[in-house]
């Protein structure tokens, strides 16, 4: 049934084109659009070569479209611009919504030749400096509207790619608050997942830090930070990493190398990607983000604080929109275990009640600002004005 509070898409087919349909944000936004664009009476089709979330784009409504979107090669790159014309003809398509480099490229050719709005959504402060990188980059900045997933990325791509502010908008990614609700996680639930990491006994502080398993996520500071603290608080703490290696074998056996070296066994679990974060985020006492790197949005610290828990987050990119230091959680220098440590023993010994109001204060400031509904509102607006003006 449609919503109405959605911007109207009736007779209105919106193309997104990704890589791949792994577990990431981009990923699940695009899948959220999906959804949005055909509650709205819309039509979304996603180009892309598949992944985990298919099953969720098929059941949002969505139509895939494998395509081998993910190489850079400048062949395959301009094969896939002639054949994203052909499809913009053969299914009238309205729009095209880029949310990756490789893909953008193609999706500009394509949208230039078939007069379409082009729009891209910056997920990420892309790395390189060299002038070629800089270009390849730029592709993200060229959309007739920018959009930056936090007022961080939009700094930075108004101060890279100099993007003026009519064509550059903010849309934060958005929490599921259907989903990644407390009262909607039974107890059950949160024993399972609690089970599938081994844990039953009742007492020790749980930390959790989820994400795929790469070094920039901060995996390694955070076993550093655990080993930093007395034998007797190791004793009451256990530490889960959950996440999805993605091939990175060599990674995940220096993780498992550093508990071992550390004397960390029984305190730091590596667990298998969780399919149901919101009862993974009931199971635990605090959430970590300590990524290097600054993540884009951090949506790790948004979820857990929809789902009422404290967040321990690196202070730079995403995370100083999401996490109120002090308030809904603690903000340490990144890279730091030493700072990340003092942060952990803090919550740690705080009485429950603090970390519940700290969880609590979380979930009104994501209700407040980081909603999907938000976001796909915000989103359509977006597609809307584009499409009045190629009228």
């Amino acid at each position: 049934m449609r919503d109405y509070s959605l911007p109207d898409m009736t007779e209105r087919t919106i193309l997104q084109i990704i890589p791949d349909l792994a577990a990431g944000g981009a990923e699940r936004t695009t899948v959220e659009m999906a959804e949005a664009v055909v509650q709205a009476g819309g039509r979304a089709l996603v180009v892309s070569r598949g992944g985990r979330l298919e099953e969720a784009l098929e059941s949002a409504g969505g139509e895939l479209i494998r395509m081998n979107a993910k190489s850079k090669n400048p062949l395959i790159i301009r094969w896939n611009a002639s054949k994203l014309v052909e499809l913009i003809h053969a299914e009238h398509v309205d729009l095209i919504h880029a949310r990756s480099r490789a893909p953008a490229w193609s999706a500009r050719m394509a949208a230039h030749k078939t007069a379409i709005p082009f729009v891209t959504t910056y997920h990420g402060a892309y790395g390189g400096t060299s002038k070629l990188k800089v270009r390849y980059n730029a592709i993200m900045a060229a959309g007739e509207r920018v959009i930056a997933n936090s007022d961080w990325i939009a700094a930075h791509v108004r101060d890279v790619h100099k993007v003026d502010r009519d064509r550059l908008v903010t849309i934060p990614r958005g929490v599921d608050l259907d989903v990644f609700a407390p009262q909607a996680v039974s107890e059950e639930r949160v024993e399972t997942v609690r089970k599938a990491w081994s844990l039953t006994e009742q007492g020790p502080i749980i930390l959790l830090l989820p994400g795929r398993l790469t070094g920039w996520k901060g995996q390694m500071v955070a076993i550093k930070a655990m080993a930093r603290l007395t034998r007797e608080e190791q004793a009451a703490t256990r530490l889960v990493l959950t996440g999805d290696p993605q091939g990175r074998d060599n990674y995940l056996r220096a993780l498992e190398d550093a508990i071992l070296d550390n004397g960390l066994g029984g305190c730091v679990i590596i667990a298998d990607h969780c399919t149901d974060m919101p009862a993974a985020y009931r199971a635990c006492d605090v959430a970590l983000m300590p990524s290097t790197r600054p993540e884009a949005f951090g949506r790790v610290a948004a979820e857990a604080a929809a789902m009422e828990r404290p967040v321990i987050a690196s202070d730079h990119g995403g995370a100083r929109e999401t996490v109120l230091d002090g308030r809904t959680g603690v903000l340490v220098k990144p890279g730091d275990p030493i700072e990340l440590a003092g942060a952990i023993r803090t919550l740690r010994d705080i009485r429950p009640e603090a970390r519940a109001a700290m969880g609590e204060t979380g979930a009104r400031h994501v209700r407040e600002r980081f909603s999907k509904r938000g976001l796909q509102i915000a989103t359509l607006k977006v597609y809307s004005e584009l499409l009045r003006e190629t009228v």
